[in-house]
């Protein structure tokens, strides 16, 4: 039954990053994205394939590189990983904040 559980846990976080992957790279493009992991690995020691594992060090690394606008991402983020899930919710950005990311992307792995 462990073995089922990290199992589900792997593979849940595996699409979160993939999701969280894609959104930047839509965004940014690959060049800006790929600078965007060095800076986290190197300055919150998050590498690309851990960013699910350590949504909270991701979400303060990015909100250290990009400022505010790390919260137009986050509420992207959060948009695709809803509706790879099926659900439908409104995300009312003014009301975004780190902890809300954290705990929603946290939030959402968990019901699945």
């Amino acid at each position: 039954m462990m073995c089922t559980i990290n199992q589900q846990t792997r593979r849940e976080n595996e699409k979160i990053s993939r999701i969280i992957d894609r959104v930047m790279r839509q965004v940014f493009g690959d060049e800006a994205t790929n600078l965007i992991y060095r800076y986290l690995e190197s300055n919150y020691s998050v590498r690309r394939d851990e960013i699910a594992d350590k949504i909270d060090l991701f979400a303060k690394g990015l909100e250290d590189f990009l400022k505010s606008g790390a919260y137009v991402i986050e509420r992207k983020i959060l948009e695709d990983v809803y509706s790879s899930y099926g659900l439908l919710r409104r995300i009312e950005l003014e009301k975004l904040r780190e902890s809300d990311f954290v705990s929603q992307v946290k939030f959402i792995t968990r019901k699945a």
